[in-house]
């Protein structure tokens, strides 16, 4: 295996994290660089590099990021008013951690196109 992200810091308590959710598949946790009032990040605790490495095997555990997403929601009590989950690929996708995670943005309304605010490129 290649050396550890820091998710994998994470899950294994190397790195400190503010922890709202954790069951036996995945762990979540407030991101550090908030982009919305309300910014989760939530990590399988199998490490899956990107999008492109889910295979078969993975589809129980990749739809388990949505349930505990629902989870949280409820929890937290944004559920109602709403929420957005996004998962990044690769590095023109804005992945920056190579270990798949569920972005949950809430507690404000949150504009579409997700890119109405910043400079589109021209194609």
């Amino acid at each position: 295996m290649t050396s550890k992200t820091i998710f994998d810091k994470i899950i294994e308590r190397e790195i400190d994290a503010d922890i709202v959710y954790e069951d036996d598949k995945v762990l979540a946790f407030k991101d550090i660089n908030p982009q919305a009032p309300v910014h989760l990040l939530i990590i399988p605790k199998k490490r899956i590099a990107t999008i492109n490495d889910i295979d078969e095997d993975d589809r129980e555990l990749v739809g388990h990021l949505f349930v505990a997403a629902r989870k949280i929601a409820v929890q937290h009590g944004f559920a109602k008013d709403g929420y957005r989950t996004v998962m990044n690929c690769n590095e023109n996708g804005g992945q920056s951690v190579y270990h798949i995670h569920l972005h949950v943005l809430a507690g404000q309304v949150l504009g579409w196109p997700p890119y109405a605010n910043s400079e589109k490129k021209s194609q």
